[in-house]
């Protein structure tokens, strides 16, 4: 039986690449990202009926819901999170600013926490 994967950050790196390889295996795929256009370019080689793109900021908890009620309106499941958004600050810590702080713990730590308080209602 097919899975359906739920994929934050699929608009690159190893969450492009975790969308194709579910995709190449038969699945089918919730590829999530802030840019559908970067999302649906990154996997534009394996688009078909089997990948839907849903707009998500992890960090916003709306948002957060709202993707994972549309994986089941398009699914009627979710099998899989990959919870794979983030990005790191590069710098010396002492000269990162307090808002470019909160802003990777918004989308590192609590993105995951809120895309998982989203979706394991539903994979239960």
């Amino acid at each position: 039986m097919s899975k359906v994967w739920f994929i934050t950050g699929a608009g690159s790196g190893i969450g492009a690449a975790t969308a194709r390889a579910a995709l190449r295996a038969g699945d089918r795929v919730i590829a999530t990202g802030r840019n559908l256009d970067k999302v649906g370019n990154a996997l534009s080689d394996v688009a078909g009926d089997r990948l839907a793109l849903v707009r998500l900021d992890v960090a916003n908890e709306g948002q957060a819901k709202a993707a994972v009620d549309e994986a089941i309106k398009t699914f009627g499941r979710v099998d899989v999170l990959v919870s794979n958004a983030g990005y790191s600050l590069l710098g010396n810590f002492e000269e990162l600013s307090t808002a470019q702080i909160e802003g990777l713990i918004s989308t590192n730590l609590f993105g995951v926490i809120l895309v998982m308080r989203a979706v394991l209602p539903a994979m239960r």
